[in-house]
């Protein structure tokens, strides 16, 4: 165990209990202890009552949507809140628990579950003069309120969100609706992909209309019913329904599959899909279609593109950023039958379906789940405000980015500048914000993807950079941060080494950030004028033109292994170049930096294969860049 790791205890639903939900805790157990820290996985050995799910609650058959964890306990039970309270005195000595909440009903439960750990909002901070037997608190909110609510969840979940910590949650909707229910502090990270089915399998030959496939439990918000409707009024595609009937709307669904107009072009497979089952039922399909009315988040896009399979999708639960209309997938608004029905008569044109399949590309499987571990530990790290004792005769110890600029400023007594931030946010920035393209990791190996990021960041009204190769490394990062390091309260200290022509520091200030800016002159290192604590910073940053070379990579590594809190980021910008360029980078000696990298107790932000390797190889040989020996490579480092 590394001294940054945490040990965490996630409470919530795992096999045998089916869906997604049971799949992402699982897989989340799993993430965070790869990532090195201890990791206990509380789950239930009877979950909800029939009257609250009607379906059958576990797996069909026993065998697991994905592997189980290892140190899995099944210690609670709906019908015995003793194991509630039992469970929770256990729980005393863990630095985080993370609760993955779904319905109300499960409110009560948690709540003594926590009480009986020690928890509250109101208590004092964690920290020197703070004993074990009270953890921090962060709620995993896949819904913030049901999809189908009831009297009474809000006051419920008001009650719930009030006495944790804090909370993730999947879109920006859910996180205004969790501020509104007085949670102390929201951040928003996209749902990482936790792919039950395994790999692809060989698509048998198919020569006829595209064959369209609903996948998944069949409830009202999830719009079946108006894929059938928008279906009987055009010739052609066939549809599977595969999955669970859900009430009144599995009902419907079975009534207009008995259109005559759909005769011969629909069948319903009601009951469960295990995971065995989804490789080849999803090669069977030219198209998976999710025409949901409503949704917080949905892995679905991502399960469809992983099988090679164009989608057909609502604009909601960020379908429309996974789905590139007309690309590789259509995108229709939610509860617009005549789009659908628009849609539908692309798809039945000959080729068409083929034309967007041949776009399809594999999704990103890990670049997701670092950003997402990352939004947990930022969290895992934000301390409530002491309540004030006025017979406290000691002052206490001054943390944050004014006590971090203190220290160095009193070290160096130059050099230390961008102490204070906006009172308010000059310009409102979120991850949605925030498009695909701009990488944490990425190679700059066109003059373009400079001006585009220019451009972008202008568009953003971020302050105006002339450089469009700094504003290019200044983008990513920033994009890193807001993704993986905001608490939702822009509190994260960062220390930016880059320099004063890099405008990362002035697009910190202006959405929110207290970012200190450290100008590295004169012959002393970083490593000798970086007095801080260990494990007290979150964001590390050395970007062009003041960032590393291949000379000093490895010491900003080693700094930030020991300046930076666990989860914390540092985000460089190096050389590449071919072999004969002074001073860059080749493939090899970036998978060399990237080995000491991990010796370091770092991960990678962002997938080097594939794409980004090839960009590198074009980059430092037969790049399009001629003007120019040198290109650019942007790296983002967690820490473990």
């Amino acid at each position: 165990m590394s001294t940054a790791s945490l040990k965490v205890a996630v409470v919530g639903p795992t096999h045998p209990y089916k869906g997604g939900v049971a799949a992402h805790t699982t897989s989340l157990a799993h993430e965070l202890a790869d990532a090195g820290h201890d990791v206990t996985l509380v789950s239930w050995s009877h979950l909800y009552p029939s009257r609250l799910y009607p379906g059958e609650q576990a797996v069909p058959g026993g065998a697991p949507d994905v592997e189980p964890f290892p140190r899995t306990v099944r210690a609670l039970s709906w019908a015995r809140p003793d194991t509630w309270v039992r469970t929770g005195r256990r729980l005393r000595s863990f630095d985080v628990v993370l609760v993955v909440h779904v319905i109300p009903a499960v409110v009560p439960a948690h709540l003594a579950l926590l009480r009986a750990a020690g928890v509250g909002r109101r208590r004092a901070p964690r920290g020197p003069g703070r004993g074990p037997g009270h953890p921090r608190t962060v709620v995993i909110a896949h819904n913030v309120l049901p999809h189908e609510p009831h009297v009474g969840d809000r006051e419920l979940m008001q009650q719930f969100l009030e006495r944790v910590d804090a909370v993730l949650v999947h879109s920006e909707d859910q996180a205004r609706l969790a501020r509104e229910l007085h949670a102390p502090h929201v951040s928003v990270a996209e749902l990482p992909p936790h792919l039950p089915g395994g790999p692809p399998v060989d698509r048998p030959e198919h020569d006829g209309p595209p064959r369209l496939l609903a996948l998944g439990l069949v409830r009202e918000y999830k719009g079946v019913d108006l894929l059938l409707e928008a279906l009987a009024e055009v010739p052609g595609p066939t549809l599977t329904v595969a999955g669970e009937m859900w009430g009144a709307a599995g009902d419907r669904v079975k009534q207009l599959a008995a259109d005559p107009r759909l005769r011969g072009r629909v069948e319903v497979h009601g009951g469960y899909v295990p995971a065995e089952r989804l490789a080849p039922l999803l090669a069977g399909h030219d198209v998976l279609t999710l025409t949901y009315r409503s949704a917080t988040a949905s892995q679905n896009a991502l399960l469809g593109q992983r099988h090679g399979l164009p989608v057909l999708a609502t604009d909601v639960a960020g379908f429309g950023r996974q789905v590139r209309d007309g690309v590789d997938g259509l995108v229709v608004p939610p509860n617009d039958r005549e789009a659908l029905v628009g849609a539908l008569r692309r798809l039945a044109e000959p080729g068409y379906a083929e034309q967007l399949r041949s776009a399809v590309r594999p999704p990103d499987l890990s670049g997701p789940w670092a950003r997402y571990l990352g939004a947990i530990e930022a969290l895992a790290s934000v301390e409530p405000a002491a309540e004030p004792d006025s017979t406290d005769e000691d002052e206490p110890r001054e943390t944050g980015a004014a006590a971090v600029a203190g220290r160095l400023g009193r070290r160096l007594a130059t050099g230390v500048r961008g102490l204070v931030a906006a009172a308010r946010p000059d310009v409102e920035v979120g991850p949605t914000d925030l498009p695909d393209w701009i990488r944490p990791s990425d190679v700059l190996a066109d003059a373009q993807d400079a001006d585009d990021a220019k451009a972008f960041a202008r568009a953003l009204g971020l302050p105006r950079c002339s450089d469009g190769i700094a504003a290019w490394a200044a983008l990513g990062t920033l994009a890193a941060i807001v993704r993986v390091r905001d608490d939702g309260r822009r509190s994260a200290v960062i220390v930016d080494e880059s320099g004063s022509r890099s405008p990362l520091s002035r697009w910190a200030r202006a959405i929110g950030f207290a970012p200190v800016e450290l100008e590295l002159t004169g012959p002393r290192s970083s490593v000798e004028v970086l007095d801080v604590d260990t494990a007290s910073l979150d964001v590390i940053v050395r970007l062009h033109p003041g960032g590393c070379d291949a000379d000093d990579v490895d010491e900003a590594m080693s700094q930030a292994s020991w300046a930076l809190r666990s989860g914390g980021l540092l985000c460089l910008t190096l050389p590449i170049g071919h072999p004969g360029a002074d001073g860059a980078l080749g493939p090899a000696d970036v998978r060399g930096v990237l080995a000491r990298a991990h010796d370091l107790g770092f991960v990678l932000v962002g997938d080097l294969d594939g794409d980004i390797t090839e960009r590198m190889r074009r980059a430092s040989g037969t790049s399009r860049r001629t003007d120019a020996a040198y290109s650019l490579l942007r790296l983002t480092l967690r820490r473990r």
